[in-house]
């Protein structure tokens, strides 16, 4: 009977006993594996934590992780170079339920420190940081432009640098920046956790709206739809009165008159170019010089007086200026004998 009631409290006892918490470990920057069981909330008991790599000794947990109650919910053990490509086991306490770990992608990297910010020579904004391991290690940068939604840009492996172009002297830029290992050494599953923002420029968008801005930015729709009511009530009225049909929209003439009247003015045009010619034919006026005539020839006198008078004021005669050959040969006497 004995026997029975001993076997019956320890078939109730393995079925009410608790499971051992889950234990989850992640390598922590390259430097030593983590390993936390209080995923499920706070242990009610102390747990004993002892693990190891493949092929190498089992060794007890040298620095537990405590809770406020002091009860252990994580353990620290060294780390070294590589030993991420190996299996990694776990135990707590004395019982006989063993996990196995693979922590090839499961690599935490600490988040950039040093960010700074730099306006460059070339008129682009240059923001840096630096990352203790600078191999096989990819970085992602988020920024933002006066505290609007955050932009995400991939940088490429082993760059501890970013861009952005031509950014404006009036507008707020902040950006931030994590790290992970890379594919070429065994990509993580976890990035690290975001740096410290660096902030440039002055945040023109934060400046709280006053009661007036708020209400006009309300009217503004109204506003908008009873300036187009009342332009389509203009272009009505211009189109029944004549009045403001010259004002807003002038009649365009039709082509018919203005091609009589252009025919017209053509014509008159030619008339009056024809009025205006210059007539080159004019009456000439011939000149003679004027010669001394001596006592001794006055029996000529009257003949010569009579001709020079007449060559100088005869302008009857209508002679072309363009033939100097009909002009008559200056007068010259002939000497006379005393």
């Amino acid at each position: 009977m004995l026997v029975r009631l001993v076997l019956f409290v320890c078939l109730i006892g393995h079925v009410f006993a608790k499971e051992p918490p889950d234990v989850d470990c992640v390598i922590v920057h390259l430097e030593y594996v983590q390993c936390s069981w209080n995923k499920q909330g706070t242990p009610e008991v102390n747990y004993t934590f002892s693990s190891w790599f493949e092929h190498k000794t089992k060794s007890p947990c040298a620095t537990y992780l405590q809770s406020e109650n002091n009860i252990n919910t994580g353990c620290i053990r060294p780390y070294k170079k590589g030993q991420k490509f190996q299996l990694f086991y776990t135990k707590l306490d004395n019982q006989s339920h063993l996990k196995k770990h693979n922590l090839k992608d499961k690599v935490k990297l600490n988040p950039p420190t040093n960010l700074t910010v730099k306006n460059g020579s070339d008129f682009n904004l240059w923001f840096y940081w630096n990352q203790t391991h600078t191999n096989c290690v990819e970085s992602e940068v988020r920024f933002r432009k006066n505290n609007k939604t955050w932009e995400q840009s991939k940088v490429n492996t082993g760059t501890q640098e970013y861009c952005i172009n031509l950014p404006s002297s009036i507008s707020r830029y902040e950006l931030q920046v994590r790290s992970r290992v890379g594919n070429s050494c065994g990509e993580s599953r976890y990035w690290s956790e975001w740096s410290k923002p660096a902030v440039w420029g002055t945040n023109n968008s934060t400046v709280r709206k006053t009661d007036s801005d708020v209400s006009l930015s309300v009217w503004q729709p109204v506003l908008y739809v009873v300036g187009a009511l009342t332009f389509i009530l203009l272009v009505i009225m211009s189109l029944q009165h004549e009045r403001l049909r010259i004002i807003f929209i002038p009649v365009v003439p039709k082509p018919s008159p203005i091609l009589d009247d252009f025919e017209n003015w053509v014509e008159k045009a030619k008339r009056l170019k024809d009025n205006l010619k210059t007539n080159y034919n004019e009456s000439a006026c011939p000149v003679s010089e004027y010669s001394h005539v001596s006592q001794s020839d006055s029996m000529n006198s009257d003949i010569y007086s009579s001709s020079v008078t007449t060559n100088q004021t005869d302008c009857s005669i209508s002679i072309p200026l363009n033939d100097p050959e009909d002009q008559p040969p200056p007068y010259s006497p002939s000497p006379s004998t005393v």
